[in-house]
């Protein structure tokens, strides 16, 4: 009673339609399947979609995807209705009568707004982390996912399965790095997060953002959007506003400070090098702490100052 359709075979027949998963192993029991032969009932499962009823099929509370635009939703029911739906849902097989949507929430979501019966999906048989597994990767590849969506889906993964960078990297098919900058966004002020899960900004102004204190991204955010900068005035503009810039060491105190007995001083230092570029820099007034600065232009000057000095 399953629907055996590939793609470009023929519209399912009303005799074709199957209760659920069921269907697949004329008449026996699911749990008597995956008792005596498990991964006969994966192989099948994997090849055939069955008709299943929407009251049937539950939503994945664990499901990486949490924005649905309710305008795009009605457009994708009105098509719905007039086409079917072409991409069947995938789920995941819970129990006779209960399943779980792994994939094609959004089509679920449509589909109900259509008032449908029943939809088609491929059913799964997969445990929470191959299910969670599954929903990311196949959202990441639809595209279906923001950016935040998806950073805080890498980092559950990493917390619920212990994965480290490298092996979560592995496991969803991405650059290290690529891991490490989504995981990045997720120490952004609050205000980025939203605008760039509004897609306000690009991920590139994200990225360049989080490199700033978290206390000026804020203002900085507001400037880039006023602004309109794009992702390389961004990046300028973020060095400016690098709070890690050393702060400028306090400048000496200038010869005008000196007092007279000092200007004294500086004038015989002056005298007795010959050179009128010789400079006393007071830098605490109080315990007299300062240098003095005497420049040379060569070699040959340098030899006469130590002349000087061992005289």
């Amino acid at each position: 009673m399953a629907v055996k359709r590939k793609a470009g075979g023929t519209k399912p027949t009303k005799a074709m339609l199957g209760s659920g998963v069921e269907a697949l192993f004329a008449g026996k029991k699911v749990e008597q399947e995956l008792a005596e032969n498990p991964e006969k009932v994966v192989k099948e499962l994997s090849k055939h979609f069955a008709m299943i009823p929407l009251a049937e099929i539950e939503r994945n509370p664990d499901q990486p995807r949490y924005d649905f635009n309710e305008e795009a939703l009605a457009e994708l029911a009105q098509s719905i209705k007039t086409h079917g739906i072409i991409q069947p849902l995938t789920v995941r097989y819970i129990e006779p009568h209960r399943y779980q949507i792994v994939s094609g929430e959004r089509r679920w979501r449509a589909s109900k707004i259509a008032e449908l019966v029943e939809v088609p999906a491929y059913i799964r048989v997969a445990d929470d982390q191959e299910l969670l597994e599954m929903a990311i990767i196949e959202n990441i590849q639809r595209e279906d996912l923001n950016a935040m969506e998806i950073a805080n889906s890498y980092q559950r993964l990493m917390d619920e399965f212990e994965l480290t960078h490298d092996q979560l990297a592995e496991r969803v098919g991405k650059k290290r790095s690529t891991i490490t900058n989504y995981l990045r966004l997720r120490d952004l002020h609050e205000s980025v997060q939203t605008a760039l899960k509004n897609e306000t900004i690009t991920m590139g102004h994200a990225r360049t953002i989080a490199g700033l204190d978290k206390l000026l991204q804020t203002e900085f955010l507001k400037t880039l959007l006023a602004k309109k900068w794009s992702v390389r005035q961004t990046e300028a503009q973020a060095k400016a506003w690098n709070p890690q810039r050393k702060a400028a060491k306090p400048k000496a105190a200038p010869t005008s400070r000196l007092s007279a007995e000092q200007q004294k001083i500086l004038q015989d230092f002056k005298a007795f090098f010959g050179s009128g570029q010789v400079k006393m820099q007071l830098e605490d007034a109080d315990t007299g702490v300062g240098q003095i600065v005497i420049p040379f232009k060569s070699h040959d000057e340098l030899t006469e100052l130590f002349k000087c000095v061992e005289q």
